[in-house]
């Protein structure tokens, strides 16, 4: 028959207006989900650039981590790319694991060497408690 006609070998199975509709919504619907992921991404990722402008020069060598410009520059690019490109494209994802690289390795070595630990404790020993020292009762 035609365009409308029954199913065939050639035109494959027909979908009602409805189905048709659906199927837009679905889509629809995984391309907005992934526009808010690629946007949480990019802000991530800038969130993590600002991070290392502030770290300091020696940090990076006495972590043994490159060097700052360099760190800086994969942020940069991976940031860009979040940004401009769709996140399902090569480069962006590349930049997702430059930012994770980042974010799980340099970024606690360097916390490690410059001094900030994790968490509210400011020196002192494993024995403070939220008061004072604890000493047992004695």
């Amino acid at each position: 028959m035609g365009r409308h006609g029954p199913q065939t070998a050639e035109n494959g199975p027909t979908k009602t207006n409805g189905e048709r509709a659906v199927d837009g919504v679905l889509i629809y619907g995984f391309q907005s989900l992934l526009s808010w992921v690629q946007l949480a991404l990019g802000v991530y990722a800038a969130v993590m650039l600002i991070d290392a402008a502030v770290r300091r020069e020696d940090a990076y060598r006495a972590a043994s981590k490159q060097t700052k410009g360099m760190w800086l520059i994969f942020l940069a690019l991976a940031t860009a790319l979040l940004f401009i490109l769709p996140i399902m494209s090569f480069l962006p994802i590349i930049g997702v694991i430059a930012v994770i690289v980042y974010t799980v390795d340099v970024r606690p070595a360097l916390r490690e060497v410059s001094g900030g630990g994790s968490g509210p404790r400011r020196g002192g020993s494993s024995s403070d408690g939220p008061y004072g020292p604890f000493n047992g009762g004695r």
